[in-house]
């Protein structure tokens, strides 16, 4: 007896030890996975084919099954002939006449319910098989339309379709392998004027990363003790993860654009909290950016340190993203909310909203200058343009943060060219600005991104300056510039070596 005792508790501290194994293995699977967020996506192909996501039709086979066996027509019955002698008995013949006549009603009864019977069976079949070619055909179409519908969004994507951008985007953001503990909530938005897709990104909290960094089993106490990851370890690796998902989420969105219709992406990733101090949902900005195609794709993002690479981005990012220490995103989301353009887009010609294109260039400027002021800056200077739009020289009252603003804002049609970026960055030098601000009735190019990416200049494009109107001096407008309008010279399309600069 006691040596059984002896081997059930060896066989049960064998098994609390490899418990504890188990659990530490998990860990380091969970910890590698979270260190591996950027390389894990390096490795795959992100675009996604949509030829893949066709069904292809196989047409089932019908069986015959559990419908009974099939029988042969049954046999007459034998009468056994009468023998020589049998045929001298009185009466034998009659007998056997009877019973010859008898056989033959027997076998026309049976072969009468042979045919009822298998008449029966080949009716079931029949309608089993019925049935079955229904729910075939049904297949078959279900298949045929699903495929269409694949064809017809592959259509609206080719062609550059805002909506059907924004879904192929989404498409990918759905099918990227995150660790299971991560958020899968994103919003997407296009904007075609400047190519420029803005995405609106749910980070992890700070309770994915794990609290223990080993667990061991204690005989003592019979327990498996965890021994804690430090404070500092812990805020390290979330920092990390924070920055690895940026760059990886912009990555997957730029490898899949085969199509080259995003020069630029705008990416905020967002953590949904609560507010301590007011005890409400709270949705905190980590990490802001704006990168263009080409300078991202010059990273080799199997080598750079996640966090400093954000940093040569000129990335905004949470000093503190374990304490969500929020920053301030490049551009908010709901700005460039393609709901809000297509509910221009809808009432245009409906409604009575003002088009700014219609303005005089002393109403536009009026217009400008009174948003600004709504928004909090003291107007001291303000003089038109000669291409209609407005040169307003502000001024930020706030401590510290604040300080004189350069304020140009232009009626174009077609993309802002980098040419009025760079003049305004001209201008915020003459006038020793802190900041300058170009607001425009149409969109900027990539290399006007480019440009502005490292210097105190916001780029706010048509839907922004609707929003702004908006939301800051209750107007309520839209942007359709009349069939002839022509945008001055200085306004013109990036010329490709612009593009290419």
């Amino acid at each position: 007896m006691a040596k059984d005792e002896k081997e059930r508790k060896r066989l049960y501290l064998e098994g609390r030890t490899r418990e504890a194994e188990a659990l530490n293995n998990e860990l380091d699977r969970n910890v590698a996975a979270l260190e591996g967020i950027l390389n894990a996506t390096l490795e795959v192909d992100d675009y996604i084919d949509l030829d893949s996501l066709k069904q292809t039709y196989r047409q089932p086979t019908f069986y015959a099954t559990g419908f009974g066996a099939v029988k042969s027509e049954p046999e007459p019955e034998q009468v056994p002939p009468l023998s020589g002698f049998g045929s001298l008995i009185p009466g034998a013949k009659a007998k056997h006449a009877v019973a010859e006549q008898a056989a033959e009603v027997a076998h026309a009864e049976a072969v009468s319910a042979w045919r009822d019977a298998e008449a029966e069976r080949e009716q079931a079949i029949a309608a089993a098989k019925a049935l079955h070619d229904e729910a075939a055909q049904k297949k078959r179409e279900d298949t045929d339309a699903a495929n269409a519908k694949i064809e017809e969004f592959r259509a609206k994507l080719d062609a550059g379709d805002p909506e059907a951008v924004v879904d192929f985007h989404g498409m990918v953001l759905d099918a990227s392998g995150y660790p299971d503990s991560f958020p899968e909530g994103h919003k997407l938005a296009f904007v075609p004027e400047s190519k420029q897709l803005v995405l609106e990104h749910d980070l992890p909290t700070f309770d994915v990363i794990p609290e223990a960094k080993a667990f061991k089993y204690v005989k003592a106490r019979d327990e498996i003790a965890a021994t804690a990851q430090s404070a500092t370890q812990r805020r390290a690796l979330y920092a990390m993860v924070i920055a690895q998902t940026a760059l990886r989420t912009v990555h997957e969105m730029f490898e899949a654009d085969r199509r080259g219709f995003v020069e630029t992406i705008v990416y905020n990733g967002m953590v949904d909290s609560i507010d301590k101090k007011t005890g409400r949902p709270a949705r905190v900005c980590l990490v802001t950016l704006r990168t263009t195609r080409d300078i991202f794709e010059e990273l080799d993002l199997r080598r750079v340190d996640p966090e400093e690479c954000l940093k040569g981005l000129n990335a905004g990012v949470s000093k503190k993203p374990s304490e969500l220490a929020p920053v301030r995103p490049v551009l908010e989301f709901k700005m460039v909310d393609d709901r809000f353009v297509d509910e221009t887009d809808v009432l245009s010609g409906l409604d009575q909203r003002p088009n700014l294109m219609d303005l005089s260039p002393s109403e536009f400027e009026s217009l400008i200058t009174n948003l600004f002021e709504k928004m909090g800056l003291e107007t001291r200077q303000t003089r038109p343009s000669r291409d209609g739009g407005v040169d307003c020289v502000a001024y930020d009252n706030r401590p510290v943060m604040g300080g004189k603003v350069v304020i140009q804002a232009k009626r174009y049609k077609n993309t802002v060219g980098v040419s009025a970026v760079r003049d305004l960055y001209g201008t915020v030098v003459n006038e020793g600005a802190g900041k300058g601000i170009l607001v425009s009735t149409s969109g900027y190019g990539k290399a006007s991104f480019e440009f502005a990416g490292d210097k105190p200049l916001e780029l706010l494009d048509g839907t922004n300056l609707l929003y702004l109107l908006k939301k800051h001096a209750g107007i309520e407008a839209r942007i359709e510039p009349p069939e002839d309008w022509v945008d001055p010279e200085a306004a013109t399309v990036e010329s490709p070596e612009a593009r290419r600069g």
